[in-house]
């Protein structure tokens, strides 16, 4: 066990903690303290007892608060998830069909055959030409 001495209010004590949760106790003792403090600010010097009954009712009243908007978000986060989960279901649209037209092969040769008789026959004007 390890021994820790923590200022709240103003005040020392002395606490034990499980080895390795020294730097835990030191966060939770310095969140109480700034309640503490606050406290004193406002109220002046009171009773040890009072100070840490009062300063854990304000952390306590500020935990219930985050754990309210925490669960307002959980519960959006679970309509999102079901919106999506809906969505995903309904399944993705069916593609649009696009066809493209194919020249047939025998059409493609028949032009070819075509150009080449062309390019000769421009061949031949050339050369009477010349």
């Amino acid at each position: 066990m390890a021994e820790v001495t923590i200022k709240v209010g103003g005040r020392d004590f002395a606490v034990s903690c499980q080895d390795g949760e020294e730097h835990f106790l030191q966060t939770a003792a310095a969140m109480l303290d700034v309640e503490a403090q606050s406290l004193s600010s406002q109220i002046g010097r009171m009773p040890e007892s009072r100070m840490l009954l009062m300063s854990g009712l304000l952390l306590a009243d500020k935990t219930a608060a985050m754990e309210d908007r925490v669960r307002e978000a959980e519960g959006k986060s679970a309509e999102l998830q079901s919106q999506l989960d809906a969505i995903a279901a309904q399944g993705a649209p069916e593609p649009e069909r696009i066809e493209v037209p194919v020249i047939p092969h025998t059409v493609t040769d028949a032009m070819a055959e075509l150009a080449a008789r062309a390019e000769a026959l421009a061949a031949d004007v050339e050369a009477k030409a010349s």
